[in-house]
């Protein structure tokens, strides 16, 4: 038995294999239940007393280096594979561009996050909508010139269903299911059937807030626009009012801001005035509320709505609405810095 033993040790350490196939083919002949190694120890209980001292150490002998010369090729093929996966023939040649958000998703969250912080949660709705929630519950009546403003894209008629024309959809929807206090904004694309040029696009996006509550005043609206103008646009932007019409708000007012590019001086991005509009804004007409379930002699509100591309407009200056919806690269390259 020591021959034989001798034998496999030698044969062992000439022990190679090319694949993985190879070395699982070798470790069931020595090591499985039916392979050599066992077989040995099953033979050792026949041999003779004075020899099983001998013989036992040399069976461990062969059982260890058997194992460590198995795990030794183990390792060997793991390493050449891992090395081998490291190269990835599909990858995107080095150097690897650096993309960028888009501008308008860059606003959109900033605008978002100052609202945040006033209380604000966001509300999503459809992007197809009927005309009760897109119309008739905002008080636009069936025959009502301020629709010919907000003409859209029609689905089907009767009943009719559009692609919204503002993110106040969202609104009425949250006022049907929710009793005051309500706190939210609601940003999202909307459409308009307008000729697409530098300043105007068949689509955009806004971002509209609701404030219902009881005691709810012009004060208060006052004081979140003048907030969020000076957070977007810095500590020395002044904004002013000036009366305005939206059938879902009475009163209603326009919200201008001190141009941020001459400080309020006058220069041709704001035909020389000092002032630049920025949204629309006014208290929740009482109709409205009535229309969506809520009291309107218990609850008032505010409510405004601004397009996320003008601001946008106001901060970089872009001068082609077209070029957000262009996918450009080199467009949107120009924004890694505001990331």
């Amino acid at each position: 038995m020591i021959d034989k033993i001798e034998a496999l040790l030698s044969e062992v350490e000439q022990m190679s294999a090319t694949n993985t196939e190879e070395l699982e083919a070798l470790r069931i002949k020595f090591l499985s239940k039916k392979g050599v190694i066992p077989s040995l120890m099953d033979d050792f209980r026949n041999v003779p007393s004075e020899q099983k001292r001998e013989i036992g150490v040399k069976i461990n002998e062969l059982k260890q280096k058997t194992t460590e010369k198995i795990n030794l090729l183990k390792d060997q093929f793991e390493n050449k594979d891992s090395g081998f996966m490291d190269i990835d023939l599909t990858r995107t040649a080095y150097p690897i561009s650096l993309g960028s958000r888009h501008p308008i998703s860059i606003v959109k969250e900033e605008i978002n996050d100052i609202f945040k912080r006033l209380g604000f949660s966001i509300s999503e709705g459809p992007e197809v909508e009927d005309d009760w929630h897109v119309f008739s519950s905002l008080n636009f009546a069936d025959d009502h010139p301020a629709r010919d403003m907000q003409d859209t894209f029609f689905i089907q008629n009767d009943p009719q269903i559009v692609l919204r024309t503002h993110t106040s959809s969202v609104q009425t929807r949250v006022m049907e299911h929710t009793q005051p206090p309500i706190r939210i904004i609601c940003p999202g694309r909307v459409y308009r059937n307008e000729a697409i040029s530098y300043r105007a696009h068949c689509f955009f996006h806004q971002v509209e807030a609701l404030y219902i509550d009881k005691d709810v005043s012009f004060a208060d609206l006052k004081q979140a626009l003048l907030f969020f103008a000076k957070e977007m646009f810095g500590e020395d932007t002044k904004i002013r009012l000036r009366p305005s019409y939206f059938p879902f708000t009475e009163p209603s007012a326009e919200m201008d801001i001190s141009c941020n590019i001459c400080g309020g001086k006058g220069c041709p991005f704001c035909k020389h005035t000092g002032w630049v509009e920025i949204l629309g804004c006014g208290m929740v007409d009482p109709n409205v509320l009535e229309n969506c379930g809520i009291n309107s002699k218990v609850y008032s509100g505010y409510a405004l709505g601004m397009g996320i591309e003008r601001i946008t407009n106001l901060k970089y200056q872009v001068k082609d609405l077209r070029m957000f919806s262009e996918n450009d690269v080199r467009f949107i390259e120009q924004f890694k810095s505001a990331n």
